[in-house]
């Protein structure tokens, strides 16, 4: 825990996914709330198919998922988002001409039914 889903729409070409994910990573060690680094699991999806609004291509956007498990404080949250955001809307350069809206969503799973196994070989 934690896992990261990072979204962004095709219209952004300048956004590479290997180095976003790695300063996405890099704030949430250095937020000091993980255990391990390894702990740390993070995925892209680019978005072919997407619609802002009723526009037809002149916007775009960045969308940062964080799971993490439930008993953080809504303090400690808005810290991690804050900084995921940061780490966001520095990954341009962006399209000129083009509207991107950038967010962070923090989502709390339960701690009861989660399950992890780690295989190590």
């Amino acid at each position: 825990m934690p896992h990261l889903h990072l979204e962004y729409t095709a219209n952004l070409p300048e956004l590479n996914a290997d180095v976003a994910l790695l300063r996405l990573n890099n704030a949430l060690v250095a937020s000091g709330q993980f255990a391990a680094e390894s702990d740390i699991k993070s995925r892209a999806t680019k978005l072919e198919h997407f619609r802002v609004g009723t526009g037809l291509g002149e916007r775009g956007f960045v969308h940062v998922k964080l799971s993490l498990l439930s008993g953080r404080s809504p303090e400690i949250k808005k810290q991690l988002a804050d900084s995921l955001l940061v780490v966001v809307r520095e990954l341009g350069p962006w399209p000129t001409g083009l509207n991107v809206q950038c967010s962070v969503e923090i989502v709390d799973l339960d701690r009861i039914p989660y399950a992890k196994a780690v295989i190590d070989n």
